[in-house]
């Protein structure tokens, strides 16, 4: 079914219009290929299927070997050869000289097709057609005018061109004389007298008025747009030689025509118009066909053309591969610039991250200057208040002194001297002295005995009496988080030796979490408001 389907496909493509063909049609075709070869085949198969049932009656033998041999002729030429011999056995067998006459021009086609000139020239000049039909006549003409029509373009002598191409017209015309007027094959002959006459307006509108005729062959549409694109290519037309040659390529694959010369000429058209890429493809696919019919003289001719089309493209393969190659030194050099960009960029990046880092880090230190500084400018407005108001009361206590001295000395009350005022008791006074400290202290500081406390151990935490702001160990810290360091001060301050603050201070290390300078750090790092 699915066979019968694509059969039915390629019926209907084949009898399409081609209003418009380019070379992406041509390209699609060449794709589709091997399914046209497909079909060609099975038609082969059917034919010989025929000829197997048949036996050995020659009579109905003939008609199936013609029909096999028209498959054959412009497909593969051993294979056409093989049918010219079978149809000449089959004639001889009926002893039929229409036949074997017949079967001879075959013969000779086919060596003419195959390039076998002499051996085509032999047959036919050894053939007598007189006695026979006017078809069998009109075969003979055909043949012997093409013979000398493709010596003239193989020779490719002025000379000898203007001579094979006037014998070939001689011929022709006695073909001319007998067939049908305005028939397709009347019609082709015309077509190909005029076109090797040099009557290019009159050649061409004779082929188009063969294909108008629609009853010619796809491998007679080839020749005819084949013919045609010559004519237009010798006036000028390229454009439109070129969408001739199109179709007569597409034809021929349709027909699966191995035995072809559109291909070969559209791809020199193509060289010729710089289109190097499609050129050399047609090329190569048109020496396929000429190896797979065994064409000589077109594998000559593709021959001449081959190395020119592959030369050419080699050139411009080697020239875009030196423009590649300097396109690639360049990008190379700019991708080493850009390499080396990125790195010195990198390398700034970093030495800006370290400076961003640098200035971060000042900017700590700054502002950790900045909060001791405020902090100290704190303690130190706090002290001086402090200081200034213990000084003046210590002078109001010293003019008071000096008062009851002098007042008692003036009155000669000498014993009275003994009791000196209960206010300037010394241990009094630094009790008092303590009591200042201890105020003016967690002001600044209102929630250092928490936060030191939270210092030590479990359990070890300091734990103040009733009526108490600080103790003595407390005390000793917070003349450190002062700034207060030096052990015979801080021993002078608090009235005692340097050995007890030492013991003081121990004390305390041995209850705190952490070690001695991580502590005395930490209670360093305790805020004040």
């Amino acid at each position: 079914m699915k066979k019968l389907l694509l059969s039915i496909l390629f019926i209907a493509l084949g009898n399409a219009v081609f209003a418009d063909v380019n070379l992406d049609s041509l390209d699609y075709y060449l794709s589709k290929r091997p399914e046209f070869d497909h079909l060609k085949e099975q038609k082969i198969n059917r034919i010989k299927e025929e000829i197997r049932e048949i036996g050995n009656d020659p009579v109905v033998l003939y008609p199936l070997y013609v029909d096999l041999y028209n498959e054959y002729s412009s497909y593969i030429y051993d294979s056409a050869t093989v049918c010219v011999k079978k149809l000449t056995d089959i004639s001889n067998t009926l002893n039929d000289k229409e036949k074997i006459v017949s079967s001879t021009i075959k013969r000779a086609f086919g060596y003419l097709y195959s390039g076998l000139f002499k051996e085509c020239f032999d047959i036919l000049s050894g053939l007598d057609v007189q006695n026979c039909s006017d078809e069998t006549k009109i075969d003979y003409y055909i043949v012997k005018s093409r013979l000398y029509y493709d010596l003239a373009d193989y020779n490719n002598s002025p000379d000898f061109r203007k001579t094979y191409d006037k014998k070939g017209n001689e011929i022709i015309d006695l073909a001319i004389a007998l067939l049908p007027k305005e028939s397709a094959r009347y019609l082709q002959c015309v077509g190909l007298k005029k076109m090797k006459s040099g009557d290019k307006e009159g050649a061409i509108a004779a082929y188009q008025e063969m294909m108008n005729t629609r009853v010619c062959s796809e491998h007679d549409i080839a020749i005819a747009t084949s013919s045609i694109a010559y004519m237009l290519g010798l006036q000028g037309n390229k454009a439109e030689a070129e969408k001739q040659l199109i179709l007569a390529a597409i034809t021929d694959i349709k027909s699966s025509t191995k035995e072809t010369v559109a291909l070969r000429n559209l791809a020199k058209l193509l060289y010729e118009r710089g289109d190097l890429t499609h050129a050399a493809e047609y090329i190569r696919r048109a020496l396929d066909d000429a190896y797979f019919y065994n064409a000589r003289h077109r594998q000559l001719e593709i021959g001449y053309i081959l190395p020119i089309i592959e030369g050419e493209r080699m050139n411009v393969i080697e020239t875009q591969r030196d423009r590649i190659t300097t396109i690639s030194i360049f990008i190379s050099v700019l991708l080493i610039a850009l390499i080396i960009a990125f790195f010195i960029i990198w390398k700034q990046l970093k030495d800006l991250n370290k400076a961003k880092q640098i200035i971060q880090q000042s900017n700590e230190n700054l502002t950790e200057v900045n909060n001791h500084l405020i902090e100290a400018n704190k303690i130190k407005d706090e002290y001086i208040g402090y200081f200034f108001s213990l000084n003046s009361e210590f002078i109001d206590k010293m003019e008071a002194f000096q008062k009851f001295v002098k007042r008692k000395v003036n009155n000669k009350q000498f014993e009275d001297l003994n009791y000196i005022p209960k206010n300037l008791d010394a241990q009094n006074e630094r009790e008092a002295l303590y009591s200042r400290f201890d105020q003016v202290f967690l002001k600044l500081f209102p929630d250092f005995t928490a936060k030191f406390n939270e210092l030590l151990k479990p359990g070890e935490q300091i734990q103040l009496k009733k009526g108490e702001l600080l103790n003595t160990d407390l005390r000793i810290y917070a003349l450190i988080r002062l700034g207060i360091n030096d052990n015979e001060k801080i021993a002078q301050f608090l009235g005692y030796s340097v050995n007890t603050i030492y013991a003081y201070k121990t004390k305390i290390k041995n209850k705190a979490l952490a070690s001695n300078e991580e502590f005395k750090q930490k209670v360093m790092e305790i805020k004040s408001i």
